[in-house]
C-alpha cells in the first residue's frame, strides 16, 4: 500500500491550470448527457481562481450530469477551486459562462483528474471501472469520493441488479487504484438531496466508507460544504462496508416507480 499522505484539503500541492503532473449519471436516476469518458487530453477551458483561505481545496468532479453540475455549484459556491471533467469542455463551458453562478473550469477528465486535491466520481457506475483504471497515475495519493452506483438498466431504464454482487464498486475500486484513498459516500438518496439535505422533512444519513480515516475525515469536511450536518453523517467502517449501501440501490425503482422523483434518502432513525 501506498505510504504517501492523501492531499487533504490545504495540505496538497496546486497545479497551474491546465498542467498534468505526470504521464459523465447512475446515481439513484437513469444516466444524463456528459457524465461519460473524454476521448483524450484538452485545454481547460477556463482559469481557476486560487483562494488564499487555505481550508479551501482544488477539486475534480469527473461527469457533467445532474450530480456533477450539482455538486460542482455547491462547492464552488463554498470556496473551492473546483474543474469538471466532461467530453465537451468548451461546449460546457460557453453555457456555464452564459449564467450567474460561482466560478468553476471545465476541461477534459483526465485534466480535471491531474490538477485536483481530491477526485469526485460522478459518471456512470456500471462503466466506471474500465474508466477510472485508466487515471491510476493521475489519481495516485489522491482521495477519490465515489457517490455512483453500478447497477444494470432495467427495462424501464431504472436501476435493475447489480454490477457487482457480493462486492461493490468502492470495493473493486479500491483494488484496482491500490495507491488512491477511495471513500464512498451520497449515493443512498436522490442527487438533489446530495447539495440541499436540509429540505427533507427528516434529517437525512450521508454514509461513509473507506479505508483511511484521514481521507473520511476530509470528506466529511466535503459534505458540510454541502450542508451535511456533522451529526447527520455515519462513518461504517472500512471499504467493505460499501456493498451495504451500494445494495441499497435496489430500494430505489419501486420508490420512484411509486412516488416519482420526490426528494428522498435512505436515512438512520434512531
Amino acid at each position: 500500500m501506498d505510504t504517501r499522505q492523501p492531499r487533504f484539503p490545504g495540505r496538497g500541492p496546486r497545479h497551474p491550470p491546465g498542467r498534468v503532473p505526470g504521464p459523465g449519471d447512475n446515481h439513484l436516476t437513469p444516466g444524463a448527457p456528459g457524465d461519460g469518458p473524454s476521448p483524450g487530453a484538452e485545454p481547460a477551458s477556463a482559469t481557476r481562481t486560487s483562494k488564499e483561505d487555505s481550508a479551501m481545496t482544488t477539486i475534480g468532479i469527473l461527469g457533467a450530469g445532474r450530480v456533477g453540475s450539482s455538486l460542482a455549484r455547491k462547492l464552488a459556491s463554498a470556496g473551492h477551486d473546483v474543474t469538471v471533467g466532461c467530453r465537451t469542455p468548451d461546449e460546457r463551458a460557453a453555457a456555464h459562462a452564459a449564467g450567474p453562478r460561482p466560478v468553476i473550469a471545465f476541461a477534459d477528465q483526465r485534466t480535471a483528474a491531474a490538477t485536483a486535491d481530491i477526485v469526485v466520481h460522478a459518471t456512470p457506475g456500471d462503466t466506471a471501472l474500465e474508466r477510472l483504471r485508466a487515471f491510476r497515475a493521475e489519481l495516485a495519493g489522491k482521495i477519490l469520493v465515489d457517490v455512483s452506483n453500478a447497477t444494470h438498466e432495467a427495462p424501464d431504464r431504472m436501476p435493475g441488479d447489480l454490477v457487482h454482487p457480493g462486492s461493490s464498486l468502492a470495493e473493486r475500486l479500491q483494488e484496482a487504484l491500490p495507491t488512491t484513498h477511495v471513500v464512498k459516500t451520497l449515493n443512498t438518496m436522490l442527487f438533489t438531496v446530495m447539495t440541499a439535505p436540509d429540505t427533507l422533512s427528516t434529517p437525512p444519513t450521508a454514509y461513509l466508507s473507506g479505508n483511511d480515516e484521514a481521507a473520511k475525515e476530509a470528506v466529511a469536511g466535503l459534505l458540510a460544504d454541502l450542508g451535511w450536518h456533522r451529526t447527520w453523517i455515519e462513518d461504517l467502517g472500512d471499504i467493505t462496508t460499501a456493498r451495504a449501501t451500494e445494495a441499497l440501490v435496489l430500494l430505489v425503482p419501486h420508490i420512484l416507480r411509486r412516488h416519482g422523483f420526490t426528494p428522498f434518502a435512505v436515512s438512520l432513525a434512531r
